[in-house]
């Protein structure tokens, strides 16, 4: 299989992950679970990760990367064990979404409001959290974790310019 299709099948479960808490919300029956991830709470008189970030969309995106780790790992060879690479969906998800918590707590101190940019840590988030999570169970060589950056990086972009175009997001980028 060529690097750069196995990079982008590798990390497809996050990716998909990443897209989940959009997609989570415009369901009427999981659109009335709204947790916050931060419960609430503030640091320094502001929210830890904001109002957009939810258990729900957490969940739904773990779900959503270990399903997509399981399709993706019958449909094409990849170098991991069936389970392996499940879980390591699963993780990829729970990393993709906690990273982009964890740049939103970020954006907040330096006074960005939720959903506007914030280039290129917007973009990175994900991509960073999945794959440090997800090197619990999967160790992609360093080749193709450079091929996932850079492949996920311009994905992120043109993604969330269809999602704006689509009426998913308020803003292109």
């Amino acid at each position: 299989m060529h690097g750069w299709i196995e990079a982008f099948l590798f990390f497809l479960p996050a990716g998909f992950a990443n897209m989940a808490p959009l997609f989570a919300n415009k369901i009427p029956a999981l659109n009335r679970w709204k947790t916050p991830m931060d419960f609430g709470r503030s640091y320094k008189g502001v929210r830890i990760f904001g109002q957009n970030k939810s258990l729900r969309g957490l969940v739904c995106g773990v779900i959503l990367g270990g399903l997509v780790a399981y399709i993706v790992y019958h449909l094409y060879s990849l170098p991991y064990g069936t389970t392996t690479y499940v879980i390591g969906g699963a993780l990829m998800g729970f990393g993709a979404l906690v990273g982009d918590a964890v740049e939103s707590f970020f954006k907040r101190r330096v006074g960005i409001q939720p959903g506007n940019a914030w280039f290129p840590f917007d973009q990175l988030d994900y991509i960073i959290g999945g794959l440090l999570v997800s090197y619990l169970v999967l160790t992609p060589s360093i080749v193709t974790i450079l091929r996932v950056i850079i492949l996920y990086f311009g994905l992120h972009l043109v993604v969330s310019y269809i999602g704006y175009l689509l009426g998913f997001k308020e803003k292109p980028i």
